[in-house]
């Protein structure tokens, strides 16, 4: 299966949250995933998190403390014809 959106695979952290989980591992992880759990981590919505290297996508385990709310990621579609689509 492909992943569109490595972002939108790592806020699936809510459904462990939901699930009263006090630990997540979020993979495949990058660059834009660290920023954004930095973000959340300084305005308290999550714990600790860290990263694990394991020479391939590498790992994200992140501490939850129950502050999480509804998260996802907004992502616009546009419809584009035929003939906009340049050879």
């Amino acid at each position: 299966m492909v992943r569109v959106s490595a972002l939108n695979d790592a806020l699936d952290m809510y459904n462990a949250e939901k699930r009263g989980k006090r630990q997540v591992m979020i993979r495949p992880s990058s660059k834009v995933v660290i920023k954004f759990l930095m973000v959340m981590l300084k305005h308290g919505y999550i714990g600790e998190f860290e990263y694990v290297d394991d020479h391939m996508s590498g790992k994200i385990v992140v501490e939850l403390n129950g502050r999480l709310n509804k998260c996802g990621v907004i992502s616009p579609r546009f419809d584009v014809g035929v003939k906009e689509i340049k050879p």
